[in-house]
């Protein structure tokens, strides 16, 4: 697909690339050492245009829905290893910006899309919690009616844009006997009574990325702040889910890419026993391996990209994306570890925080063996259809 990319992509590369050096490179570093992004680069990140793409323009965003946007951002801040910013942007701009852009009523995008655009406002989606991840069904924070609104009781964990979070999308059960039709989204605000922030979690990787625990204790939710209809929430989390692991597919790819180039740039300047590290055969089978099963997945990658634009990308279909690209990620990133030798194990190479921040890609977004279930239920389902048919036939 030669042309995936037109001219105003690449005009927007140039934009990204000029934010990227001027606010992000000089200063990663000190953020993971800080172990937090600060908020002045999300706003420096509205003003550039990286943030709000999906904004309609009334509310100060892009208005734009081709997802080869997004990918720019992925693949520039994947340049510089800037990845704990890329994955707190990416849910900000990848799961809390269309949930508000879709379901929002006036009201809620006047309120909440200006700011989200503009960087000054920093979105969060509060599903899991201590005992509920991947499955939905189990979440127990509750909302329960009261004049007015909703009273808001529970516990979450691993939140993204935790910290820094002034809007914070809630799963919450609204009523306690309808199984996944109980469930809603609310959005809680920062400083709302009742809201509190745990501590910044510590996690293997992604050191600078903002991950919290909240906790919500009688937090009064008006009726205008539900999102969507009550009882609506697992509709529309499923509706959502296909864009969020095709991002985190697309982080995967850009982050493999970018650990790939480090390495091919070091094993031909680096020396051993009087010749190139990338002139040895290992190395280069190795070169070779990695670039082929990239550019592969890379097809994949686009293809699933252009579904979105399209509005047909399926929720099996991202999860083979995710899974895949995920752990492709894993592999690619220890391989090049090695290539580096002792020094890919130094934190001021940018392959070891890359090898790091890697590991979780496989877990969060619905671990590789969910994508695997899904994906699996697809097959039995349709091998279920064939043999209904098979047996009609045989009948007749």
């Amino acid at each position: 697909m030669i042309d995936f990319y037109s001219e105003d992509h690449e005009a927007y590369r140039e934009s990204v690339q000029s934010f990227v050096r001027r606010e992000v490179e000089p200063h990663y570093l000190r953020w993971e050492q800080e172990r937090l992004v600060p908020r002045e680069t999300w706003a420096a990140a509205g003003a550039q245009g990286i943030l709000g793409l999906g904004v309609p323009a009334a509310y100060g965003g892009s208005a734009v829905d081709d997802y080869r946007y997004r990918m720019v951002v992925a693949q520039e801040l994947a340049a510089v290893g800037a990845t704990s910013l890329a994955v707190g942007l990416s849910v900000h701009d990848d799961v809390v910006t269309p949930y508000l852009a879709a379901l929002g009523t006036p009201y809620q995008q006047e309120r909440w899309l200006p700011g989200i655009a503009a960087g000054t406002r920093i979105g969060a989606i509060a599903m899991t919690e201590p005992g509920a991840g991947s499955d939905l069904q189990g979440v127990r924070t509750r909302a329960r009616r009261v004049e007015g609104g909703w009273l808001l009781d529970g516990q979450k964990t691993f939140i993204t844009n935790g910290i820094h979070a002034d809007v914070v999308i809630v799963v919450a059960r609204t009523d306690p006997d309808a199984g996944s039709r109980g469930l809603s989204l609310l959005v809680v605000e920062a400083g709302q009574d009742g809201f509190d922030r745990g501590r910044k979690l510590d996690k293997v990787g992604l050191a600078a990325q903002d991950t919290a625990e909240l906790s919500f204790d009688a937090v009064l939710v008006p009726d205008e702040h539900v999102l969507g209809r009550p009882g609506t929430a697992f509709a529309s989390l499923m509706e959502g889910l296909p864009r969020e692991r095709l991002a985190l597919g697309v982080g995967a790819l850009a982050a493999s890419r970018a650990a790939l180039s480090w390495t091919a740039t070091y094993v031909f300047e680096r020396t051993v026993f009087g010749s190139r590290v990338g002139d040895l055969q290992n190395t280069r089978f190795a070169l070779a391996e990695m670039e082929t099963e990239l550019d592969v997945a890379e097809s994949y990658v686009r293809d699933c990209v252009m579904a979105l634009n399209a509005g047909t990308l399926t929720p099996v279909r991202a999860a083979k994306l995710k899974w895949f690209t995920t752990e492709l990620q894993v592999r690619v990133t220890g391989r090049c570890l090695q290539l580096f030798g002792g020094y890919g194990y130094m934190n001021e190479y940018p392959i070891a925080r890359a090898f790091r921040d890697s590991r979780v890609q496989t877990v969060y977004g619905g671990t590789t063996e969910v994508m695997k279930e899904i994906i699996g239920r697809d097959i039995a389902a349709r091998h279920a259809r064939l043999g209904s048919g098979a047996d009609q036939g045989l009948g007749a």
